[in-house]
């Protein structure tokens, strides 16, 4: 109830939950793809819950994907949406980095 006015106060308007767009492109089993693929599905499960969706690409089986998405180390995550598009590149292994590139805090809000 607004003081001045006697009137009950607008709700502030729900913030829109952005929808993650990810393509995740790894070397088949090795090591550091192995790592990226849990640490994304980890996030991904404690922080994006169904606003997200993954797109896997095993290079060794499909490399003209990556060669199409200007892909020359992997892993390597392309954050196609929201905007803007990004790439990160590594095992994805430091979650708080990730987790700011994503726009996303510790807390699981999105910024």
């Amino acid at each position: 109830m607004n003081a001045k006015t006697g009137k009950p106060e607008k709700e502030a308007p729900a913030r829109e939950t952005p929808f993650y767009r990810l393509r995740l492109f790894v070397a088949g089993d090795e090591p550091n793809s192995v790592q990226a693929r849990a640490t994304l599905s980890r996030l991904c499960d404690e922080h994006l819950k169904d606003c997200c969706e993954i797109q896997l690409v095993d290079v060794f089986e499909d490399y003209q994907a990556a060669i199409d998405h200007r892909v020359m180390v992997v892993p390597a995550l392309i954050v196609e949406a929201p905007p803007p598009a990004k790439t990160i590149v590594g095992s994805l292994s430091d979650e708080g980095r990730l987790l700011a590139a994503l726009g996303i805090t510790e807390k699981g809000e999105r910024s």
